[in-house]
């Protein structure tokens, strides 16, 4: 595993694609390192009423702050891998894109970008791959309200047979 800058982020593709022959691009992802949500002394797993953890630290796992971008190479001819990872600015989450070195990273970046809101600088089409355009936030962010989020119709449902004994069916 291998840690850059950001300002090294998009080198280090083109360094390992030119000089390691790394061909494949198996996976650009996000992680949120921002500790789960959970009470103290809590064993049990309760998920019923959430809480915010006491504190934020940093440094877990090599992190220097919340977020970090990882990407996964490969050379087939070489028969060999490395992983290149980047820390991510909570304020400001972005990193050069990697669609003009791998242009398999497209939709990785892409669900990258809709889950966690880092956004690839110079993708050619960030938009959204799994959420309706109206969705409001990041669902992999680990401080994504999920009990907390206002229940919302989804977008586009339609009930196309009736819900059993309702009126249209001719009953009581």
């Amino acid at each position: 595993m291998v840690r850059v800058r950001r300002d090294a982020w998009r080198p280090a593709a083109e360094l390992a694609k030119r000089d390691l022959a790394c061909d494949f691009l198996s996976f650009v992802a996000g992680i949120d390192w921002r500790p789960a949500d959970k009470s103290e002394g809590d064993e049990g797993g309760d998920t019923s009423s959430p809480v915010q953890p006491t504190e934020m630290t940093f440094g877990a796992a090599g992190a220097e702050g919340r977020f970090q971008v990882f990407a996964h190479v490969e050379s087939t001819s070489r028969h060999w891998g490395v992983t290149i990872k980047v820390d991510v600015e909570e304020a400001n989450p972005r990193v050069p894109s990697w669609v003009g070195v791998y242009p398999g990273a497209d939709w990785h970046e892409r669900e990258c970008w809709e889950m966690f809101g880092i956004t690839f600088d110079g993708h050619p089409s960030l938009r959204h791959l799994y959420l309706p355009g109206g969705f409001e936030g990041h669902p992999l962010r680990k401080d994504f309200p999920l009990l907390a989020r206002e229940v919302k119709p989804w977008p586009g449902l339609v009930d196309v047979e009736p819900m059993p004994g309702g009126d249209e069916e001719g009953g009581e």
